[in-house]
């Protein structure tokens, strides 16, 4: 991953790297203008289609064993901390700040909230088609002026994939949000990452149309600011989630004192 140039900083942003894993260091405010900057350039045509990860203990696990995760995930363009024990470790271990958790489920809003401002479109792939259509409906209701380009299931074969991409094409957004699970979401982007010229930004986004559609709650926002919002998904949910977080959760810490270099500032 390269350093993020910004139309509104002098100086180019360099990842940060957390558990062998370049992450992008920006606020807020920063990430909506990498994409407005991205959006306006892809409308000139100076720009290629971008893929925008995100960063959490799962994905610093699945990282460290999964081959085939990890060759599509080193695909990304930009990469946001989700976790705050990402921010955690940058400070306390890479000697490097970042400004604000970039949660996807809370980075959409601020994202879709320049979108509709500014005339760029979203299309919204992945979950079932209730789901799907519920997410769709709250963003209607939520952003009444974003242009919502198109939407589908993420339920589709292989021999499928190529009528799915295309149908994408033909909508022309310029935000492609991806929630097909991991790691097939990010397989699904490595692999036709090339394929869509036009498109600004494809981002990954695991569950966030389960939030979007308020079929999945969100943890009270002291959970989220202390780094607790995986407990709560657990206690929902235990016997589906209870040993998935117990193994991922200390394997993300061994990698990340294992492979994040000191003092990177």
């Amino acid at each position: 991953m390269k350093s993020l140039h910004l139309s509104d900083s002098p100086e180019p942003v360099a990842p940060v790297i957390i558990a062998d894993i370049p992450v992008s260091p920006l606020s807020t405010r920063q990430w909506v203008q990498l994409m407005l900057d991205d959006c306006r350039e892809a409308r000139e045509g100076r720009a290629t289609t971008s893929y925008h990860a995100a960063i959490n203990g799962n994905v610093i696990s699945a990282y460290a064993r999964n081959r085939v995760f990890r060759d599509a995930y080193r695909h990304a363009d930009a990469v946001a901390a989700d976790g705050v024990p990402v921010l955690w470790a940058a400070r306390l271990i890479a000697g490097r700040e970042i400004p604000d958790r970039a949660a996807t489920t809370d980075l959409f809003h601020d994202l879709a909230a320049a979108a509709q401002d500014h005339g760029y479109s979203m299309y919204f792939l992945g979950a079932t088609d209730e789901e799907n259509g519920r997410a769709v409906a709250r963003v209607r209701q939520l952003y009444p002026r974003l242009v919502i380009a198109g939407a589908r299931n993420g339920y589709f074969s292989a021999e499928e994939e190529d009528a799915v991409v295309q149908q994408i094409l033909d909508a022309r957004p310029d935000i492609l949000w991806v929630a097909l699970g991991m790691p097939r979401e990010d397989v699904f982007v490595a692999r036709n990452l090339h394929r869509f010229g036009g498109i600004a930004w494809v981002k990954t986004c695991g569950g966030l149309f389960n939030f979007l559609s308020a079929s999945r709650p969100r943890a009270p926002m002291w959970m989220q600011r202390a780094g607790l919002e995986w407990l709560y998904r657990m206690a929902l949910e235990p016997r589906r989630l209870f040993w998935r977080y117990l193994t991922t959760n200390l394997d993300a810490i061994w990698q990340i004192l294992r492979k994040t270099p000191r003092r990177q500032g």
